[in-house]
């Protein structure tokens, strides 16, 4: 298995990020009936001004697999976090790459950075009937459901709060 690198996505990253982000969407269905939310989702050069775009790449080929954006509370792409909190949107793994641990290297990017920058948690929301790989490996970072968090954005689009504690992580 090749290795991995997580970095910051540069702007000649934006269309392969922008592409893969729309192709996992519509892979695991999250864009059926949606109306507009496929133009969010490739608007990377957007997400990249207010938050941090990561991208984990393939270090043979430099080819990207996945890609997630970093936020913290008060910024435009924020959703859930409070004071003190991080958050992590639009993780997405090429469909063609998935299987290969990009998904699970971007979450733990997410955690790392929200730990080095002094924060006291990451929350996500991941929609609920998504892939249950997707659940597992957010299970096993440790996140733990906050029902409280959960919300819907449109009718028919359930999401469920995650948080995971940062306190004793150093």
């Amino acid at each position: 298995m090749t290795a991995l690198v997580v970095r910051r996505a540069e702007p000649a990253d934006h269309p392969a990020v922008a592409r893969l982000t729309v192709a996992a969407y519509e892979a695991d269905g999250q864009l059926k009936g949606e109306t507009g939310y496929g133009a969010v989702l490739a608007d990377v050069a957007t997400r990249a001004e207010t938050g941090e775009v990561l991208v984990a790449v393939d270090e043979a080929t430099g080819e990207v697999l996945g890609a997630v954006t970093f936020v913290l509370a008060g910024t435009p792409y924020a959703e859930l976090s409070g004071p003190g909190e991080a958050e992590f949107r639009m993780l997405a793994v090429d469909p063609a790459a998935q299987g290969r641990g990009a998904g699970s290297a971007l979450a733990r990017a997410c955690v790392s950075r929200a730990a080095e920058l002094g924060c006291s948690a990451v929350v996500i929301c991941v929609r609920s009937g998504m892939a249950a790989a997707a659940h597992q490996l957010y299970e096993r970072l440790g996140f733990v459901r906050l029902p409280e968090k959960d919300w819907s954005p449109l009718p028919g689009v359930d999401l469920l709060g995650l948080r995971l504690d940062l306190a004793g992580r150093g």
